[in-house]
């Protein structure tokens, strides 16, 4: 190893969204004056088969636009024009509209919807020439040895390295073995997604229905174009429901799950069939009592998991790129230690009071509007009726939604570069 190679050697374990993300922005910042390396063994995998779908806000689509990867992507990504916000119960004839969102903010779509795999695929081949190392190894502990933590992986070799990132998950092992807190409480809900082909144009729309075991979003994603030239609509849901009673539906005849789903996607888009199959995930809060230990950052959903309520979980963690990834890079420069106590702690205190509050609002929109109960139904409706009235609040909403409200949002989700 050259000298000083460890000082400026930093480690990414976990190689989803927001670690390749982190990975490819340190590079396209610093250059040869980091060595990123990337370990996870999914590398080893073709992204392409995961067809889970993301809402990735105007600011993350700037950050993307920034490290020079939004033209490959947005040929597959379909902007939301309009947002729809209903609430009733699954039994009601109609579902009255109470809150409607135009999509464009600052001229610009409030958010895109794109597949997981498609947005890995141009991350991936962005690090591979961009000079970022990709191991596809697991990261199985790690060491910390004064000015530097030697990181154990799971083909045996030993890797120094000035900062390891724990980006690893909601159940991060790395987290667990620094002695890190995680104030965790399940939802006793499960999220349902899958992808779903309908008969009519969804128009960019997305809709938010608000029922008492949870909401269920309908986010479209863009055409599909067959084998026979035909073009196929699609839409992505996500469908929370009790988590007792998500066994027995996804068990249940695929023309019972179909009918079950119809209830609540409703008949606008016409006729709609399941393109993928349903996967259910369990619905959580956690948030880590530190983001950082030593020479230690947690990213991502391990440093934080919230509701799904409000689509801002990947978001939350692309903003977490974006201030480690600015301040890493603006310390580095200064030839300062990526790992240290100093510079970690302003990772710390730049990202606590956003996922705290994130965290607070998304909890609390989920018991708000999770329940039948009559009282609260007419509060909550009798609230986003007042709200569709006044422009100026839906602007803050739809700006707050897009990750634009901040004049001090760190410099990749304004678009500019590092």
């Amino acid at each position: 190893m050259a000298a000083g190679t460890e000082r400026s050697r930093i480690v990414i374990a976990g190689g989803g969204l927001a670690g390749l993300s982190l990975a490819l922005a340190l590079k396209r910042a610093l250059a040869d004056g980091v060595d990123v390396v990337m370990c996870d063994p999914a590398l080893a995998r073709d992204p392409h088969g995961d067809r889970r779908s993301f809402a990735i806000a105007a600011a993350a689509r700037r950050m993307f636009e920034a490290l020079g990867l939004w033209e490959a992507v947005s040929a597959k990504a379909q902007p939301i024009l309009d947002m729809v916000i209903t609430d009733s119960s699954l039994q009601d004839p109609v579902r009255p509209t109470f809150l409607t969102f135009e999509g464009a903010v600052d001229g610009e779509p409030f958010a895109h919807m794109v597949t997981s795999g498609d947005l890995t695929a141009v991350l991936l081949d962005a690090c591979r020439s961009g000079g970022v190392s990709l191991r596809p190894e697991g990261v199985t502990g790690f060491t910390v040895r004064g000015g530097h933590t030697d990181i154990a992986l799971t083909g045996g070799e030993t890797l120094p390295a000035a900062l390891l990132v724990a980006a690893d998950g909601a159940r991060s092992r790395l987290r667990e073995q620094a002695g890190i807190g995680w104030i965790f409480w399940p939802y006793r809900q499960s999220g349902i997604v899958a992808t779903i082909s309908h008969e009519r144009d969804h128009e960019g729309r997305a809709v938010e229905h608000f029922l008492p075991a949870g909401p269920f979003a309908i986010l479209p994603l863009a055409d599909e174009v067959r084998a026979d030239g035909s073009v196929q609509h699609r839409s992505s849901i996500v469908w929370s429901e009790r988590s007792e009673n998500v066994p027995a539906l996804l068990e249940s005849h695929p023309e019972d799950l179909l009918a079950e789903l119809e209830k609540r996607f409703g008949l606008q888009l016409g006729a709609i069939a399941f393109e993928t199959k349903p996967q259910a995930y369990p619905l959580a809060f956690g948030v880590a009592r530190s983001f950082v230990g030593e020479r230690l950052a947690l990213l991502g959903d391990a440093a934080h998991l919230i509701h799904p309520i409000a689509g801002q979980g990947l978001n939350l963690g692309l903003h977490d790129v974006a201030v480690l990834a600015e301040i890493i890079a603006d310390s580095m420069r200064l030839g300062m230690d990526p790992g240290g106590a100093d510079v970690l702690m302003q990772y710390e205190r730049a990202r606590r009071a956003d996922i705290t509050a994130m965290g607070i609002v998304t909890d609390g929109l989920n018991r708000l509007f999770s329940n039948d109960m009559l009282p609260v139904r007419l509060v909550r409706d009798l609230g986003l009726g007042l709200v569709d009235r006044m422009p100026g609040l839906k602007r803050f909403f739809i700006r707050e939604a897009a990750g634009l409200r901040r004049d001090d949002a760190p410099r990749l989700l304004k678009g500019e570069a590092l």
